[in-house]
């Protein structure tokens, strides 16, 4: 099949039109086939700053796709008997707790894997990068739940920052190093980090781009301390081992690394996610750090990245021995999805579909809509408001268990917001509602509206913030100053 050149010739082709559309500096492509890599590449540039070009050795944030490899992980636990998929979390790590006492003792190692915490995404817990993983499982019991246990699937990057928890407790060793040790070296894996300082330290590394409006901006390496849940680095050249990994149903050289069993709970569709606005697809489902679906007809499984700049996509078709990985340095994009389309179309045999023509003309709706709802976005905004007090009053510290400490100062004649890793001025919205700054380029909870609420003294006393949509706004209260700790000199009568 991979012997028809004119048909990798219009797959080289797709590579450059849509990365010209939707504006991609960089990508690398990797293409498996009945058990062989038949393309490896590297196109564009790594930072669009510079000309350095991707090769298939330029390391990229794997984000999410991260998670197969910690299910797997876990996997291996299993096979050697140390876990059971449906063991408690609170057996491996007594202190974790949940908000709901019941979730707490009943939440199951498998119920984090196809993430059916009953939590919502909370993302911002751990987004501003400034806490390890010790420091953000006590603020678990901290989160409000969105839903029961196991009533539905719920994304949680948290919840696989649990998981590797409990690959380091019963393995005794760190997940980086676990990880190392059991998959990524009998694989050959060798050009992978586990920080974004590994990333911003390598010497082939691509750099991440945003978009704001229709350009494409360079923007800041940002921390994923949700290790477990998304923070690997890999080439494509490495991450290709992984997709035929999973082809191989766990064997590496013809020795069976991760039982046949276990590879296939992780490509079991445990939890039903959502239908996909493409008919191709249908329902999506969740295994263990595995999407499955299935595409045209065909059963696929694999899985998606996204984080400030960089997409990614890996996905296998074991009907037809193949695996596709692309790796981008601009987030987000369907680029990694139609090239993904457009090598299945080949190897299946079908009639291709034009995944280009159906696409670029949403991209280009989606940006004429992203201008006009912010263009409209002061018809929501009550005007001639004030705010119901003296600026003065409220400056000052609020405090939330999981979020953190939100500071209220004057600057400039106006407020001024520090919260963990974010700070700047605050744009009065109206009536006692001030807005974030708009830093698309950043990872920045951009124009968050902070609702200033008072006691019935009429004293300014909590902030109440839409940090996770699923759930009641977040509350902060306002902290007691702390006592001065300098002895007063004056001499006592």
């Amino acid at each position: 099949m991979w012997s028809d050149l004119e048909k990798l010739e219009n797959l080289e082709n797709l590579v450059q039109a849509s990365m010209q559309e939707w504006k991609i500096p960089g990508l690398a492509l990797a293409v498996i086939h009945d058990g062989e890599v038949v393309l490896q590449k590297g196109y564009g540039v790594r930072d669009m700053r510079g000309a350095d070009p991707v090769t298939a050795d330029t390391q990229f944030l794997l984000c999410s796709i991260t998670k197969s490899f910690t299910a797997a992980g876990l996997g291996l636990l299993v096979d050697e008997g140390r876990l059971e998929w449906n063991r408690p979390v609170r057996d491996v790590i007594p202190e974790f707790r949940l908000h709901d006492a019941l979730a707490t003792e009943r939440l199951t190692v498998r119920d984090l894997l196809c993430h059916r915490s009953g939590l919502p995404r909370h993302d911002w817990v751990h987004m501003p990068g400034d806490l390890d993983g010790a420091q953000m499982l006590p603020l678990l019991r901290h989160l409000a739940p969105s839903r029961e246990l196991r009533d539905t699937f719920q994304y949680s990057n948290l919840g696989y920052m649990v998981a590797g928890m409990v690959t380091e407790r019963l393995s005794g060793q760190s997940w980086e190093a676990f990880t190392t040790e059991r998959l990524l070296a009998p694989l050959g894996m060798q050009n992978v980090g586990f920080t974004i300082e590994a990333l911003a330290a390598a010497d082939d590394a691509a750099r991440p781009h945003a978009m704001v409006g229709n350009e494409c901006t360079p923007s800041p390496l940002w921390p994923i301390r949700t290790t477990a849940g998304g923070g690997m680095n890999v080439s494509v050249t490495d991450i290709a081992k992984w997709a035929r990994f999973l082809l191989d149903e766990g064997k590496v050289n013809g020795q069976q690394l991760l039982s046949v069993k276990s590879l296939r709970e992780m490509c079991t569709p445990h939890v039903h996610m959502a239908r996909s606005e493409q008919p191709e697809i249908g329902d999506s489902h969740y295994g263990f750090g595995l999407f499955c679906e299935n595409y045209r007809g065909d059963r696929t499984y694999g899985h998606s990245g996204s984080w400030l700049g960089l997409g990614t996509l890996m996905t296998v078709m074991p009907q037809h021995r193949t695996g596709v990985v692309v790796l981008t340095n601009r987030a987000p994009s369907v680029v990694t999805s139609m090239l993904t389309y457009a090598v299945f179309d080949q190897v299946s045999g079908r009639e291709p579909i034009d995944w280009f023509a159906r696409l670029m003309p949403k991209r280009r709706e989606f940006i004429a809509q992203q201008h006009k709802e912010r263009s409209t976005r002061e018809d929501k905004r009550r005007t001639g408001t004030q705010p119901s007090h003296a600026l003065d009053d409220y400056t000052g510290h609020y405090d939330h268990p999981a979020y953190g400490r939100i500071e209220i100062s004057r600057e400039a004649g106006g407020l001024a917001w520090r919260w963990r890793t974010c700070s700047g001025p605050l744009a009065h919205w109206h009536y006692d509602v001030f807005t974030t700054p708009y830093r698309p380029t950043e990872f920045h909870p951009d124009e968050l509206a902070l609702s200033f609420l008072y006691d019935r003294e009429g004293r300014i006393d909590r902030i109440a913030a839409p940090f996770e949509p699923a759930v009641p706004d977040i509350v902060f209260q306002r902290a007691e100053p702390t006592p001065d700790p300098t002895p007063d000199p004056t001499p006592k009568a």
